[in-house]
């Protein structure tokens, strides 16, 4: 799955991350949490949600909009 949202548990963002992503109609992507990961959360901490494109590496950091999604996506 090319797309990863890094998101953290009872985060407001995050869900709203993920209606941009229903809104930009993503079929597939991976949610991973980084709670309890010390290498995520000192990676993604105070950037979350990130959305990460794994074939580029690439990553998009909220806030980001359907119309930057659609244009951004594999």
């Amino acid at each position: 799955m090319p797309l990863i949202l890094y998101q953290r548990d009872d985060c407001h963002l995050c869900d709203l991350a993920l209606d941009v992503l229903a809104q930009a109609r993503v079929p597939e992507f991976e949610s991973v949490f980084i709670d309890g990961d010390d290498g995520l959360e000192a990676r993604y901490g105070i950037r979350v949600p990130v959305l990460h494109r794994s074939d580029t590496g690439e990553e998009l950091d909220w806030p980001f909009s359907v119309d930057q999604v659609a244009a951004w996506r594999p």
